[in-house]
């Protein structure tokens, strides 16, 4: 059984997994789905300024901080007694691609052409890893949410601004991956 565990599992079979979290957060307890507001719940419960935007019952949304606790437990768990120990398989033509535009070295799935201590404080470094996370943050607060809860709860729901959002996250992958990585790794 530990072995079936360890091995990659399809998108399907995960998908599914996933998927039937949101049924079963609404019928057990008429929860949303969704990751990004955990950081305002815990900005609440410890920032003691009087901010407007934190000034809310942050307590009734409690069990969204041991659900993201959860999940950091169970990622440590994960990583470290139940990793694969075969290398991660990395598509033949997606190695070239990233070849292609100066992308050299991995280190699992990260390219460590980028992700990497000492390029934290160059100019690439600040533009995929400061500017890059502002952007994401900045995103997900303007979106409403992040890409799980909308992609996962928000369409399932048939909520039309998490359909918009949806397509946005897409569209703009797809512009970071095909337009803006090729100039940006060169800096």
């Amino acid at each position: 059984m530990l072995e079936l565990i360890k091995q990659p599992w399809p998108w399907y079979v995960a998908g599914i997994i996933v998927g039937l979290t949101v049924p079963a957060l609404l019928l057990l307890g008429n929860k949303k789905f969704g990751i990004s507001s955990t950081l305002r719940h815990m900005c609440a419960a410890c920032i003691p300024a009087k901010i407007p935007f934190f000034q809310y019952d942050w307590k009734k949304e409690s069990w969204n901080l041991f659900f993201v606790f959860g999940i950091t437990i169970g990622a440590f768990i994960g990583h470290t007694f139940l990793s694969n120990p075969e290398t991660i398989v990395i598509k033949p033509d997606t190695i070239e691609d990233l070849k292609a535009i100066g992308v050299t070295q991995f280190n699992d799935l990260m390219p460590k052409d980028i992700f990497n201590w000492s390029n934290l404080l160059s100019l690439q470094g600040f533009v995929f890893i400061i500017l890059g996370g502002f952007l994401v943050g900045f995103g997900t607060r303007y979106a409403g949410g992040c890409t799980s809860g909308h992609a996962i709860m928000g369409l399932s729901s048939l909520q039309w601004p998490s359909l918009v959002a949806t397509i946005s996250f897409m569209v703009g992958g797809l512009i970071m991956t095909h337009i803006l990585l090729p100039l940006l790794i060169n800096l």
